[in-house]
């Protein structure tokens, strides 16, 4: 087995009285993309940060293609990052504050406008950044991270302030760079997008591991839900209380964890209710997030 590109080890970071990470362990297997997941302030920015050697722990360590960051050759050529799109000079083009950028970083200027061209900006290049919008400062953002062509990504957020169109787009384009063999170690509170896009997750929930693997094993243990919408809800309701089967509403439909549409659709019958709609939805990596992060709650 290959050895981890980013291991992460017994990592706590407080800021104050603010434990903003604790004791966290993990490892990011090569040529993965792997997401780091969980609600703002779960300590995902932070975790990056000190791998990246801009912040030091309060303990533990973390070491990046074998040894901490700050200790390799010319490691912005090895390891690419996104940690916030609005570092540009709003006053240069797109294409100078990449060059100052390739400048301060020892890379070829030359690299510049192969990353450009790689985001998605080639046309826009001369345009000054303050014309750009969110989502064009975030491609640039991108591209400063790939000028030295990396083996390594680390983007935080990388998705905000994208459109639709945007999103998709990064979601194939994340597909790509795995493809080529460079690992992708990727930040986000939108899981729904993730779950689309990576191989691996990392779930953190106030500054802790709860849970990491791929995405397929970690939720093929849970029950998929089944939403049933009826004139009658009240008595479907009542009947999945009667057997403490765990039920919510959602707009017009109840959300039922447990039996499935089979059963369910009898449990209906027998309660005297028509049926207007019934699905089931399987388990998503929301779900297992909800899940693991109340569990958490309750032990804590």
């Amino acid at each position: 087995m290959a050895a981890p590109v980013i291991t992460v080890e017994h990592l706590t970071k407080r800021f104050g009285g603010t434990l903003a990470v604790d004791d966290l362990s993990f490892s990011i297997a090569p040529g993965t993309i792997t997401g780091m997941l969980g609600p703002n302030g779960a300590g995902k920015t932070t975790t990056l940060r000190v791998i990246l050697d801009l912040v030091k722990p309060t303990a533990g360590t973390t070491r990046i293609l074998g040894g901490r960051y700050n200790e390799l050759d010319h490691p912005a050529r090895r390891i690419g990052c996104l940690l916030d799109a609005s570092g540009f000079h709003l006053g240069r083009s797109g294409r100078n504050a990449l060059g100052v950028l390739a400048l301060q970083s020892g890379i070829p200027r030359d690299r510049v406008d192969w990353a450009l061209e790689m985001v998605g900006l080639a046309k826009d290049g001369k345009r000054r950044v303050k014309t750009y919008s969110q989502g064009m400062r975030q491609r640039l953002a991108l591209a400063g991270a790939l000028l030295g062509d990396p083996e390594v990504l680390l983007l935080d957020e990388p998705a905000n302030g994208l459109d639709p169109e945007g999103i998709a787009w990064l979601r194939g384009f994340l597909r790509k760079l795995a493809g080529e063999g460079r690992t992708v170690l990727v930040s986000s509170h939108v899981l729904a997008e993730v779950e689309q896009t990576v191989d691996d997750v990392v779930i953190l929930h106030h500054g802790r591991l709860v849970a990491d693997g791929p995405i397929a094993d970690l939720t093929k243990g849970l029950a998929p839900r089944v939403f049933i919408r009826s004139p009658q809800q009240r008595a479907i309701w009542d009947a999945l209380q009667a057997r403490q089967v765990p039920v919510s509403t959602l707009d017009e439909w109840l959300v039922v964890q447990g039996p499935g549409c089979e059963e369910l659709g009898r449990l209906a019958y027998e309660s005297g209710a028509v049926v207007t709609g019934l699905y089931e939805e399987r388990a998503t990596l929301e779900q297992l997030f909800f899940t693991l992060t109340q569990t958490e709650l309750r032990a804590s």
